[in-house]
């Protein structure tokens, strides 16, 4: 593992413990010598993390939107920015420069990122290790939602047992770094179709 994207949220949420969290996560890129990859904001958490990570001594890449670029206030200090034009090609992108994602808390942005990383992982598109830090259990009910999910017949097993979730950073950083790519010409097999 090279790179690490991070979604977070463009918003700080109620607690100081988010911003808190946000910037020991920067920080621990940096020390488990990780780039990082993120959405390009300079407000709420997507700012904390990045300048920790930056801090730290990381590379930063952001990726933004022109639109969210007058928004968010793209970040200026990044090693890297780049300016796409749709959300499908900042996605993209992001994803291309990653080996794996950690989501922070976040709305309903971060959400849709994450969960699109999830399809791309049961879908074949790549093969990587996606991790939800549960700050303050902040995405507790939703891994839960998951689970009955699966539950219910929607969610391959295959699939729920690729969404890591975890208060602790130690633990985050030893799923990534102990994932095991999976074959992603057996995803069709892996959702028990013949």
């Amino acid at each position: 593992m090279k790179s690490v994207c991070v979604f977070a949220g463009s918003a700080s949420g109620t607690k100081e413990i988010y911003s808190e969290s946000a910037r020991e996560l920067g920080f621990a890129i940096a020390k488990n010598k990780l780039s990082m990859v993120y959405g390009g904001g300079s407000k709420g958490l997507m700012g904390v993390v990045a300048d920790a990570a930056l801090e730290g001594g990381a590379s930063v890449t952001g990726v933004i939107t022109e639109k969210l670029h007058d928004v968010e206030v793209g970040h200026t200090q990044l090693t890297h920015l780049e300016v796409v034009s749709t959300m499908h090609e900042r996605k993209s992108r992001m994803a291309s420069l990653s080996d794996s994602i950690i989501s922070l808390p976040g709305g309903v942005g971060t959400w849709e990122e994450f969960f699109e990383a999830l399809a791309w992982n049961q879908l074949g598109i790549y093969s990587k290790p996606i991790a939800l830090y549960d700050v303050e259990g902040y995405y507790s009910k939703l891994y839960e939602f998951t689970e009955f999910s699966v539950q219910e017949g929607f969610l391959p097993e295959s699939t729920f047992e690729e969404l890591f979730i975890s208060n602790s950073l130690d633990e985050i950083f030893d799923f990534i770094h102990a994932f095991k790519k999976r074959n992603t010409n057996d995803w069709f097999k892996r959702l028990g179709r013949k």
